[in-house]
């Protein structure tokens, strides 16, 4: 059963529309990520659920009470602000009291701060100054604040933005086990994927104030509902070509002559058909989005293969990122071991079937809306 409901949720700021029918479900304890592009709605869906702004239309309930109309401080959750918001001049253990309910008494606050940092593996940093720790143990301390008052669910905003790279992913490890541990509903915002991925036990992802999937992060990467979720998680490579039907796709070779002048003919590729394209009939201009690992250097003779030529390589140790731009128009990224090709190399590439299966989505006809979320 749903937790934390979000029903229907509209929300413009004049005359701009910035979320548009969003419904989610979280399951006590899970943890939700809302990942998107920066104006895709999402900072804003945090908001609403935090009750720092109000929705058009919709409810948000939580263990079956709507909370729509609750100011935040009644809502009894908790916040992890994107910079933190610790008191420079303040202890840890005073900034961490900041956040247990007015009214405790000294013993029961003090019971409460120790509890909260030994959550977050801090335990005896009372007496510490903010400015006096790493930045990891800083976003561990507005953890604890949030968590001391034991709220009911938890928001957190851009955690782990403001660390630089080599200290953001043991922080983010840090702050998954400290979740877990603690066992509370939490919704967090991120443009990261890889953040997104690692503490989100699902990821709803959010574009033009749209939710276009939810579902685990191999949900997301292999069965992408949408052309964007395809192009905007993990990377991929599009081709214009033509609906067979069956899940066949044509991959057009004519838009360019070979090397003797003649029109290349087309080649056929199997693909899986996008929800979209139900009903979708023959001959349509459809969008193929393949994985760099859904492609391969092919022999001469393959039927399927694209002839093409490396233009770039990206090095990843054992395997290597290597672009290709085919001769048919268009180019491909192709993962590959290193050492498989050299720039410049006259290549030819086909579908790999160990990697997901290429997709098929309608052809964007308008780019996707943005906006600047308030």
């Amino acid at each position: 059963m749903a937790f934390l409901s979000l029903e229907q949720l509209d929300k413009s700021f004049g005359v701009q529309t910035v979320l548009r029918g969003l419904s989610l479900e979280v399951a006590k304890g899970e943890i939700l990520a809302l990942l998107g592009p920066s104006g895709s709605g999402k900072t804003t869906a945090l908001r609403l659920i935090a009750g720092f702004e109000a929705p058009d239309r919709g409810r948000i309930r939580v263990e079956g009470q709507d909370v729509t109309a609750l100011p935040p401080e009644r809502r009894h959750f908790g916040m992890v602000f994107q910079h933190y918001a610790l008191f420079p001049h303040l202890t840890v253990g005073e900034n961490v009291a900041f956040g247990v309910i007015s009214g405790s008494g000294k013993g029961e606050t003090a019971r409460r701060v120790a509890e909260a940092l030994s959550l977050v593996e801090l335990p005896g940093y009372e007496a510490r100054r903010v400015g006096e720790i790493s930045g990891g143990q800083q976003q561990r301390v507005a953890l604890a604040r949030a968590l001391a008052p034991e709220p009911r669910v938890l928001l957190l905003d851009e955690p782990l933005s403001n660390l630089d790279p080599t200290l953001r992913e043991r922080t983010r490890r840090e702050l998954k086990r400290s979740i877990q541990r603690v066992g509370i509903t939490t919704v967090l915002v991120t443009h990261e994927q890889e953040e997104a991925f690692h503490l989100g036990d699902r990821v709803a992802v959010l574009h033009g104030g749209v939710l276009h999937q939810v579902g685990s992060p191999e949900d997301l990467y292999e069965r992408p509902a949408t052309r964007f979720v395809a192009t905007f998680v993990g990377r991929a490579s599009v081709l214009p070509s033509v609906l067979e039907g069956g899940g066949a796709v044509w991959v057009p070779r004519s838009a360019l002559s070979g090397p003797t002048g003649a029109a290349a003919s087309p080649v056929r590729w199997s693909a899986a058909p996008a929800p979209e394209l139900a009903g979708a009939a023959p001959g349509e201009e459809v969008d193929l989005v393949v994985r760099p690992e859904s492609l391969a250097f092919a022999a001469s003779g393959d039927p399927r293969a694209l002839a093409g030529r490396v233009t770039e390589r990206r090095y990843a140790g054992p395997v290597t990122y290597y672009l290709v731009v085919l001769a048919a128009g268009g180019e491909v990224e192709v993962l590959a071991p290193s050492g498989a090709a050299a720039a410049g190399d006259a290549v030819r590439v086909a579908p790999n079937p160990q990697g997901p299966a290429p997709r098929l989505f309608r052809q964007m006809r308008e780019p996707m809306r943005e906006f600047t979320e308030p």
